[in-house]
């Protein structure tokens, strides 16, 4: 499998507190979000990827019991139902974007 985050995918984003995990990607979120209103769908579409990358490897992370697992994969689902789908949830893009922020401020404050 080709990943664009290989290093993490080697390994290095098991090292990652599950704060670190959603702010990074919570980043690409913010990226794919940030392309979407300017219509660069390349730009886009590489951010919606990555941030889909970044999900699937904290999905993988034995870390995480069901709770946590389950609502990572809801947030995947809310994230690409906004963005790539019908947008059944009614989600606002500000309040997704927010949602991640948090952890990145989480994230930052246990440094």
């Amino acid at each position: 499998m080709s990943f664009q985050h290989y290093e993490m995918a080697a390994g290095r984003w098991y090292t990652f507190t599950l704060a670190e995990q959603m702010g990074n990607i919570g980043s690409e979120v913010h990226r794919a979000i940030m392309w979407r209103g300017r219509n660069e769908e390349k730009n886009f579409q590489n951010a919606f990827e990555r941030a889909l990358e970044l999900f699937d490897l904290t999905l993988d992370d034995t870390r995480w019991n069901a709770p946590r697992k389950r609502e990572i994969g809801r947030a995947r689902e809310v994230f690409c139902d906004a963005l790539w789908g019908d947008n059944e949830y009614k989600t606002n893009l500000a309040s997704l974007d927010n949602y991640f922020l948090q952890f990145g401020i989480a994230a930052r404050a246990a440094v």
